[in-house]
């Protein structure tokens, strides 16, 4: 059994903030994958199979900061170890929409993911990141940032970062996190830019070669 947990905060005023990009994310793949929520102790839980492999999705209902509390005891009684635990939720130091796979590390100032390293007593276990930037006004504190709701364009890059992450558990759970790694964690903008340029040399390639055809003396 693989589980994924989505880190946030319970409650229809957390719902749209940055904060929350984790219970977005499982959200969204339940809603995918046609499988139903339902509480179990200090947790929302909602479970299926992708591929062969059983799958069970959940969000702490701690409140972030405990959210190590619950993970521990889903942990605990499914018997899960921490090497088949993925947790996803927001990241300050990536831009947003932007999403990173790691298969360890420290919750670099992340209180959620302190508490969840905390409770599990080891911090090898993958995570998935993703961006929300830190903002612009630097006059703004880091919980009212957290807790804020985005504007509509920061909002699309949000959702987008979003799907993209939805997109690397299935891929993590069926082929391995060094292929997911090797696939998600590249940027897409600088992708998208290798790919033009890659682009525009076979262009002037193919114009050059015709040029050099046209110009070639007749043989005949």
């Amino acid at each position: 059994m693989k589980l994924v947990v989505g880190l946030g905060n319970p409650g229809a005023q957390y719902e749209r903030t940055r904060h929350n990009v984790g219970f977005r994310c499982v959200d969204k793949l339940a809603a995918q994958q046609g499988w139903k929520w339902e509480r179990r102790g200090r947790a929302m839980l909602a479970s299926g199979t992708i591929g062969q492999e059983k799958v069970l999705l959940v969000k702490p209902i701690t409140y972030m900061n405990n959210s190590g509390e619950a993970v521990r005891e889903v942990v605990s009684y499914y018997k899960i170890p921490p090497e088949d635990v993925l947790v996803i939720y927001d990241e300050l130091d990536l831009p947003v929409g932007r999403v990173r796979l790691r298969a360890n590390g420290s919750a670099a100032g992340h209180n959620g993911m302190s508490s969840v390293i905390r409770h599990l007593h080891t911090n090898q276990f993958p995570r998935l990141r993703v961006g929300i930037g830190r903002p612009a006004n630097q006059r703004i504190d880091t919980i009212n940032y957290v807790l804020g709701i985005p504007s509509t364009d920061e909002r699309i890059q949000l959702e987008s970062g979003e799907d993209r992450a939805i997109e690397a558990i299935p891929m993590l759970i069926q082929q391995g996190i060094d292929a997911t790694m090797n696939t998600i964690n590249i940027d897409p903008e600088a992708q998208r830019k290798a790919e033009e340029q890659r682009r525009l040399r076979q262009e002037r390639r193919a114009a050059a070669q015709q040029a050099g055809e046209q110009s070639s003396p007749d043989t005949e």
